[in-house]
C-alpha cells in the first residue's frame, strides 16, 4: 500500500508548515496590492488626529475633511475588494515549486509513461524520484513579493507611514478624541461622564525647566514670569468657567471658552469654578537681569601689545550674548601738542564678550582678548564698560573702569616718534601741516644711529612727501588719513622691531644674560624669566628670519660650506630649550651651561628649513624671482644716490659712513649686494675704490656730473629690464593680477622719474622716485603672489595639493607638523576673538564632513574631530 501510495501527496504533508507560509504570504500579496490606499488613507486621518489638527481647524473643516476622509476610504474598499482574489493552494503549491530548482513537486507528482514494464527504465524512474524527494524535502517558504513601486509611483504609503510614526513619538493618542467634543452638547460621551478639564503650564524655552500638568500641582505653585498656561473645558459649554488675575487681563467675568491660553505676568489667583474645579495661587519668579563685572583691575598686555582682560558674569537662567564698550575720557586726556585741537568724531570701540562654547553660563569667568595698538586712542585714557544680556532680552552692565586703552609699546626713540605723530595725526585732520613738519624736524638728519637703515629713512622721506601733497591739494579726507596712518604703523614697526641683525643681537644677548645668570647662581625665579625671554627673542629672530626670506626670496648658495651650516627647524630649536630648561629645574647646572653654548653655536651657523627648495620653477615663480632681483638692484641704486646725497650736505661723513660697509652698493649691511653683485672681499673693495674715485670726481666739479650720470644710465637700464619683465608676466586673472599690472606700471613711471631727476642732478627728487619704484614693487609682488595662490588654490583653504613632495596640509589648513611635535606651530586664531573663531572651525569641520565627494580619510578624521570637540 505504501508503494502504492502517490509522491507528491506524501511530500506536500511533509511540506506543511512552508506551504501555508507560502500560502499566507500570496494572500498578503493581494491584500496589500488590493487595499493599500484604504490603509493609507485611514494612517493619514489618524496622525491628523493624534497631533490634535482639528483642534486648530474650524468645526466646519473638520467635519468635512472627516467626511471626505470616510468616502475615500470607501471607494478605495470597494474598488480593492473588487481586485482582492483569494489564492488557491495550488498556487502556493506552484510559487514554492518554482524557488526549487528542476522544480522537484512537480517531478513527483508525474507518471511513468514509457517502460513501466521493464525492470531497468523502473528502477531509473525511482532513483530520479529519490532525488526529487530528497530536494523537495529542503524546501523553504516563499517570501511574498510586497512591493507596490508601480501602483504607488509617488510612495504615499510611506508619507502615511511616517505621518503615523510622528503622531505616536509627538502627539497623543487620546487627543483623538477631542474631535467629538466639537459637536454640539459635547458628543454623548462627554454628556455622560459629566464636564471636565485640563491644563498645562510651559515655562519659557530658555529656562529649560519642564511642563507641569495643572492637575497634579498643589495649592500654590510657583512659575517664572512668562510662563503660558493652557486649559482647555470639555462636556456642556458654561458648566466649567475660569476667573485669574495673573495675566494682568480683567477679572470681573467669567470666562468659558472651551479652550484658553494665557500668560503669566504678575503673582495672583488661578480658578476654576463647576464640577470638578479648583483653585490655585500663583506665584510669579520674577527674572533677574544678568550682572558683569570686571575681575583684574589692571589689564595684561602682551609685548605686540594683545590685550587680556578676564571678567565674571552670571544670570540665573544664563548668559547669551555680551559686549565691552570703550568710551574716550576726553576730561582726563593731557590736553598737549597734537592733542590740543579738537577731536574727529569717533564711536565708542565696541567688542563682542567671549562665551562658553559648552557648559552652563549661570556663572562664568572668561577673558577678553583683542589687539587694540593700531587705534587712535591707544594709551589714551577711557572709560571701560562691560554688558550683557540673557535669553529674556534684559541687560546688565557693569561699573565704569577707569584704564589707558591697552595697547603696543615703542621704545626705540624715532618708532616712538613716528607712533606719537600718527596718534595726532588721527585724533584730527587738523593736525597734518603740523606732523609733516614734526617729521620732517626729527628726520633733518638721518646719519648716526637715529634711523638703523636707509629703508626706513627712505620710507619715511615717502610718507611726508605724501602727506604734504595731500594737504596742500584739496585738504586730507578720511581715507587718505587712514592710508598714511597705516604707512605710518608700518614704518613704526620696522623701528622698532629692527631688521635680522637687530633681533640676532637681541638673542644673542638675551643668551648671555642668561649665561651669566647660571654662573653666578641666580634665583629659579630670575632665571626662569630670562628662559623666558630667550625664547621670545630666539622665536623673533625666527620670525624674522622667515619673514626676510619670504620678502627676498634668495637663491640657494651652493658655496656655502656644509660644515658651517646646519638644517634646523623651529620645532628642534623649541626641543633644545626644553632640554636647557629642564636641567636648570633639575639644577644640573654645568650640563646646561653645555648645552646652552651648543644651542649658541648652532644659532649662529642656522638656516631655518623652508621646504623643497626651487625645483621645477612655474613661469610665475620665475617672475617672482626676476621681480626681486630688480627690487634689490633698485634698493642699491636708492643707497648709493643716498650716500652721494649725505657727501654734498656733510662731506665729513664719508669716512664715518664707510667704516661698517664692505662694498659700495651693501649699505650697512657688510657686504650685502643691493644691486645684485655678491659683497665680499675684493669685490666690496673694488667698489669701495670706485666710490672713492667717484666721490673724487664730484669734489671736482665736472666729475660729479660724471658719476651721477653714471647712476642714471643704471636707472635707466633698470627700467628697460623692469619692461622687459613686465612684458613677459603670466597671464593672472582676477583682481589680484590686474592690481599687480598696475602696480609695476607705477614702479616704471617712477623710475623714469628718478632716471630724469638724475639726469638733472636732483638727487633728493630721485630718492624719492626711486622710493616710490620699491614700494610699488613691493605691492606688486604682492598682489602676483595673491593672483597666483588663487589660481594654484581656487577651492578655499586647506584644499591647496602642492607640488609634489610638499608637505600636505590637513582638512583644517594646518601643515604638518616636525620634530617631536604632531601638528602646526601655527596659530590658527590669528588676532581673532578665540571662541568666535573656535565657532567658525566648527562649522567649517560640520560643513565638510557632509560633503560625501571628499575621500574616506579625511571624513573618518573629520568625524573624530566632531566626536572630540
Amino acid at each position: 500500500m505504501a508503494a502504492t501510495e502517490n509522491p507528491l501527496k506524501v511530500m506536500t504533508a511533509r511540506l506543511r508548515r512552508p506551504l501555508m507560509l507560502t500560502w499566507a504570504g500570496l494572500i498578503a500579496e493581494q491584500l496589500v496590492r488590493a487595499f493599500w490606499p484604504v490603509w493609507s488613507v485611514i494612517a493619514l486621518s489618524a496622525a491628523a488626529l493624534m497631533l490634535g489638527l482639528q483642534d486648530m481647524a474650524a468645526f466646519e473643516v473638520v467635519w468635512g475633511a472627516a467626511m471626505l476622509a470616510a468616502l475615500v476610504v470607501l471607494a478605495f474598499g470597494v474598488l480593492g475588494m473588487a481586485q482582492f482574489r483569494f489564492p488557491r493552494r495550488a498556487e502556493a503549491l506552484a510559487r514554492l515549486d518554482e524557488a526549487m530548482p528542476g522544480r522537484p513537486l512537480a517531478a513527483l507528482g508525474d507518471v511513468q509513461a514509457i517502460g513501466a514494464g521493464d525492470a531497468g527504465s523502473a528502477a531509473l524512474w525511482q532513483a530520479h524520484q529519490a532525488r526529487m524527494a530528497a530536494r523537495a524535502a529542503q524546501a523553504r517558504a516563499v517570501e511574498p513579493d510586497l512591493r507596490l513601486s508601480r501602483q504607488d509611483p509617488f510612495g504615499v504609503r510611506y508619507i502615511a507611514l511616517l505621518g503615523l510614526i510622528v503622531a505616536l513619538l509627538f502627539g497623543s493618542v487620546w487627543r483623538a478624541g477631542s474631535v467629538v467634543q466639537m459637536v454640539p452638547g459635547g458628543g454623548a460621551a462627554a454628556l455622560a461622564s459629566g464636564p471636565t478639564w485640563e491644563g498645562w503650564i510651559e515655562p519659557p524655552a530658555y529656562t529649560g525647566l519642564p511642563s507641569l500638568y495643572l492637575a497634579d500641582q498643589g495649592a500654590v505653585i510657583e512659575v517664572p514670569e512668562g510662563s503660558r498656561i493652557t486649559l482647555r473645558f470639555y462636556g456642556e459649554v458654561g458648566a466649567l468657567s475660569l476667573f485669574e488675575t495673573v495675566s494682568g487681563g480683567s477679572t470681573e467675568a467669567a470666562i468659558t471658552d472651551p479652550e484658553q491660553h494665557f500668560d503669566v505676568t504678575r503673582t495672583g489667583d488661578l480658578r476654576i469654578d463647576g464640577p470638578g474645579g479648583r483653585s490655585w495661587a500663583v506665584q510669579a519668579l520674577a527674572d533677574a537681569a544678568p550682572t558683569v563685572e570686571v575681575i583684574e583691575r589692571d589689564a595684561r598686555t602682551a609685548f605686540d601689545g594683545q590685550m587680556s582682560q578676564p571678567f565674571g558674569a552670571r544670570d540665573d537662567y544664563g548668559v547669551v550674548s555680551g559686549g565691552a564698550v570703550f568710551t574716550l575720557d576726553l576730561a582726563q586726556v593731557d590736553r598737549r601738542h597734537g592733542l590740543a585741537v579738537e577731536p574727529d568724531a569717533r564711536d565708542p570701540i565696541s567688542l563682542d564678550l567671549p562665551m562658553p562654547l559648552a557648559g552652563d553660563r549661570t556663572e562664568f569667568t572668561e577673558t577678553l582678548v583683542e589687539n587694540l595698538s593700531e587705534h587712535p586712542w591707544a594709551h589714551l585714557p577711557v572709560t571701560l564698560r562691560l554688558q550683557v544680556a540673557d535669553a529674556a532680552g534684559q541687560e546688565g552692565q557693569s561699573e565704569p573702569f577707569q584704564m589707558g586703552l591697552p595697547a603696543r609699546r615703542f621704545f626705540d626713540p624715532m618708532a616712538a616718534a613716528v607712533i606719537e605723530q600718527r596718534r595726532d595725526l588721527l585724533w584730527s585732520r587738523q593736525n597734518a601741516p603740523r606732523v609733516a613738519q614734526v617729521l620732517r624736524a626729527v628726520s633733518y638728519k638721518p646719519e648716526g644711529r637715529l634711523f638703523r637703515s636707509e629703508k626706513a629713512y627712505l620710507r619715511l622721506r615717502v610718507i611726508i612727501r605724501q602727506l604734504e601733497a595731500m594737504t596742500q591739494s584739496d585738504g586730507l579726507d578720511a581715507a587718505e588719513r587712514d592710508e598714511i596712518a597705516q604707512a605710518l604703523w608700518d614704518l613704526g614697526v620696522l623701528l622698532e622691531d629692527g631688521d635680522l641683525g637687530d633681533a640676532l643681537e637681541r638673542m644673542r644677548a638675551a643668551q648671555e644674560r642668561l649665561s651669566e645668570a647660571m654662573k653666578n647662581g641666580a634665583s629659579e625665579e630670575e632665571i626662569a624669566r630670562l628662559m623666558q625671554d630667550l625664547r621670545d627673542a630666539t622665536q623673533d629672530y625666527l620670525r624674522q628670519k622667515m619673514q626676510q626670506a619670504e620678502r627676498e626670496n634668495p637663491e640657494e648658495s651652493d658655496q656655502r660650506s656644509a660644515e658651517n651650516m646646519m638644517q634646523m627647524n623651529q620645532q628642534d630649536l623649541q626641543d633644545m630649550m626644553d632640554r636647557i630648561q629642564e636641567l636648570m629645574e633639575q639644577g644640573r647646572y654645568a650640563e646646561a651651561q653645555q648645552a646652552l653654548e651648543e644651542f649658541q653655536q648652532m644659532m649662529e651657523n642656522m638656516q631655518v628649513t623652508q621646504g623643497q627648495g626651487q625645483q621645477g620653477q612655474s613661469p610665475g615663480e620665475q617672475a617672482m624671482e626676476g621681480l626681486a632681483e630688480t627690487l634689490r638692484e633698485q634698493q642699491g641704486l636708492s643707497d648709493q644716490a643716498f650716500r652721494d646725497l649725505q657727501e654734498q650736505f656733510n662731506p665729513g661723513a664719508q669716512s664715518g659712513q664707510s667704516q661698517n660697509n664692505e662694498g659700495r652698493s651693501g649699505g650697512e649691511g657688510r657686504g650685502e649686494s643691493h644691486d645684485g653683485q655678491q659683497g665680499q672681499g675684493g669685490q666690496g673693495g673694488e667698489q669701495q675704490g670706485q666710490g672713492g674715485e667717484g666721490r673724487e670726481q664730484a669734489e671736482g666739479g665736472e666729475g660729479g656730473e660724471g658719476a651721477e650720470g653714471s647712476l642714471a644710465e643704471r636707472q635707466e637700464a633698470l627700467r628697460q629690464e623692469l619692461e622687459r619683465q613686465r612684458q613677459g608676466l603670466p597671464q593672472l586673472g582676477g583682481e589680484a593680477g590686474e592690481a599687480a599690472r598696475d602696480a609695476l606700471e607705477r614702479a616704471g613711471r617712477a623710475m623714469e622719474g628718478a632716471e630724469d631727476a638724475l639726469r638733472n642732478d636732483d638727487l633728493a627728487g630721485a630718492i624719492d622716485n626711486q622710493a616710490e619704484a620699491m614700494e610699488a614693487l613691493r605691492e606688486g609682488m604682492r598682489n602676483m603672489g595673491e593672483a597666483m595662490a588663487e589660481q594654484q588654490n581656487p577651492g578655499g583653504q586647506g584644499e591647496a595639493e602642492g607640488p609634489p613632495g610638499q608637505a600636505q596640509a590637513d582638512p583644517l589648513g594646518r601643515e604638518a607638523g616636525q620634530g617631536r611635535q604632531v601638528g602646526t606651530q601655527d596659530s590658527l586664531l590669528q588676532g581673532e576673538d578665540v571662541y568666535r573663531r573656535a565657532r567658525e572651525l566648527l562649522d567649517e569641520i560640520r560643513k565638510r564632513s557632509g560633503e560625501g565627494a571628499r575621500p574616506d580619510v579625511e571624513l573618518d578624521y573629520l568625524k573624530r574631530l566632531l566626536e572630540r570637540f
